[in-house]
């Protein structure tokens, strides 16, 4: 595809947030716009080396509302958008070792219920009843939410591509932007390593890039780029079909069914900012011990496969979406891991605020990007 001089809005980033920021665009009537991806393909990022995990249980209103808007969509995706994501409805159990996680988790439970999420409280003994195949003595408690789940990342990025396209709008790959063009104190369009582009606006959907991207137009974005690492393993027939996607919170450890085997992951808390995207072996070492020490039949399977990827991290584990000080330069990032289950509507969001102003969907005025400076952070608990 050749790409145009000139069009009416710019989406840098063409992971889940920048593909689901085109399609919604272009539903609304703005097909005149234009995605640009740095990398071969879409949504080889952050989105592409992400678990795949889509969950209700949040321990913030806001992130909560989110859930209640955008897994729904993931529901009607194949039926809307013409495309099979495979939304697999495994649950979220989450593991509770410490009485501090236990009352927190207890607020959390409540705010759900009373948003309508039907998280469920285990004791501990339920769930080693539940999980019978994992070394679970010392759980106390934890939470079941039968709606939380999986999707496949790479038929959402697709299929809102694809129905971007069909609408009109255009998107291209190995079209990195190298700079951010002004004029007459407003964003005038980008330069790229294929050449100027020119445009009213430009919304910045790089993820974990979207700090660098931020610098380009002189806005100070506080999105710092954290590297994560999994893991899946050889078939282990002992575990279940429904086997649900598990989480031992406070060691920041997690297992789900992964085609015949698992995948595993591990956040290191000691983990230093960048942009290296190579697997640390020597954390892949305490991740592997440390899951083998929760689900001893590990010790038969193999290593399949492993990745890192990056999150893209803001101080309160929250997003931020809207304007910047920059006129027409936009910002839809922040996602602190939670990005790929709240990219459905997150597109929705980013296309009412360029069109109507302000999100209506679901209103995420707080998660503006001059709360940083303003003191009016809003901390997620519930991060991974």
């Amino acid at each position: 595809m050749i790409i145009p001089k000139t069009t009416d809005i710019i989406i840098i980033g063409g992971g889940v947030m920048g593909a689901s920021i085109l399609y919604h665009l272009a539903a609304r009537g703005m097909t005149n716009a234009l995605l640009l991806e740095k990398e071969e393909f879409y949504g080889t990022g952050a989105t592409g080396r992400c678990a795949g995990g889509v969950r209700y249980q949040f321990a913030t209103e806001v992130n909560v509302r989110l859930s209640l808007a955008s897994l729904p969509m993931l529901e009607r995706f194949a039926a809307e958008i013409g495309q099979e994501i495979d939304y697999r409805q495994t649950g979220y159990l989450f593991l509770l070792t410490n009485e501090q996680d236990i009352a927190t988790f207890r607020r959390n439970v409540a705010l759900q219920h009373r948003l309508g999420v039907h998280t469920e409280w285990l004791d501990g003994a339920e769930i080693r009843r539940r999980l019978p195949q994992m070394a679970l003595d010392d759980v106390l408690a934890g939470t079941f939410c039968a709606k939380d789940g999986l999707v496949d990342p790479n038929g959402v990025v697709m299929g809102y591509i694809g129905a971007a396209q069909r609408l009109g709008a255009r998107a291209v790959t190995n079209t990195a932007v190298t700079g951010i063009l002004t004029q007459g104190g407003r964003v005038n369009g980008v330069t790229t390593d294929q050449g100027t582009i020119h445009a009213p606006i430009v919304i910045n959907a790089a993820g974990p890039w979207a700090g660098l991207v931020g610098q380009m137009a002189g806005v100070d974005i506080p999105i710092t780029p954290l590297r994560r690492q999994m893991f899946t393993t050889t078939p282990l027939p002992q575990i279940p079909t429904d086997f649900p996607f598990v989480i031992d919170f406070a060691q920041s450890l997690y297992f789900h069914r992964e085609g015949e085997g698992l995948l595993i992951g591990m956040s290191n808390p000691n983990e230093q900012p960048g942009f290296d995207q190579r697997v640390d072996a020597e954390w892949e070492m305490v991740n592997v011990e440390t899951a083998v020490a929760r689900l001893p039949l590990l010790e038969q399977a193999g290593l399949l496969s492993h990745w890192a990827g990056l999150y893209e991290v803001t101080p309160d584990a929250h997003p931020i979406y809207g304007a910047t000080p920059l006129p027409g330069f936009y910002i839809c990032g922040g996602f602190s891991g939670h990005g790929f289950m709240h990219g459905p509507v997150s597109g929705l969001l980013m296309s009412e605020i360029v069109v109507d102003g302000r999100a209506t969907a679901v209103d995420v005025s707080m998660l503006d990007l001059a709360r940083f400076t303003q003191n009016r952070l809003i901390h997620e608990y519930n991060v991974v």
